[in-house]
């Protein structure tokens, strides 16, 4: 059997991944309350529908990495009669789920990392690729956010500082 390398270790990998939903972050930040929840261009959904797209798949995705479960239905963070209805509600689940992360990353068992999963009963892989689609799927809607934000004549926090 092949010996692997690893090219990243598990604690680094958690610092890029904060460090890019601190960007983040900064983005959902920049936008004003109204434009965050109704602009859209070209008939993408506002920023505020792909911020909780990022914070579910997080909330789900760190629970699933850790436990191996991949319910849909379990997130305590995202339990709720109604969506955020502000931008503070967005930042505060932001925040929380930051937390969450920090809490729960270091309880991920060391091997688990390159064990093959199955995540939400759909998207088999190895659980440390499953982990960076959430990254790149990120960046992707991030992106978003900067084309939204130039748009509106908002300067976007600089994408290297992160």
């Amino acid at each position: 059997m092949e010996q692997q390398t690893p090219v990243i270790f598990a604690k680094d990998l958690l610092v890029h991944w904060q460090g890019h939903r601190s960007l983040t972050r900064r983005v959902i930040e920049a936008f004003p309350e109204e434009q965050l929840f109704q602009y859209s261009i070209g008939g993408m959904r506002p920023f505020a529908a792909m911020a909780m797209e990022l914070i579910r798949l997080a909330s789900l995705g760190i629970t699933g990495m850790h436990t191996g479960k991949w319910d849909v239905y379990d997130s305590p963070l995202l339990v709720k009669d109604t969506p955020p209805a502000t931008k503070e509600e967005i930042l505060q689940l932001w925040d929380t789920l930051t937390t969450k992360i920090d809490t729960i990353w270091p309880q991920i068992r060391p091997e688990r990392f390159q064990e093959v999963d199955k995540a939400f009963g759909m998207y088999e892989g190895v659980v440390s690729s499953l982990m960076l689609y959430w990254i790149d799927n990120e960046n992707h809607h991030r992106g978003q956010g900067y084309v939204y934000l130039r748009s509106l004549g908002i300067e976007p926090p600089p994408f290297w500082d992160r």
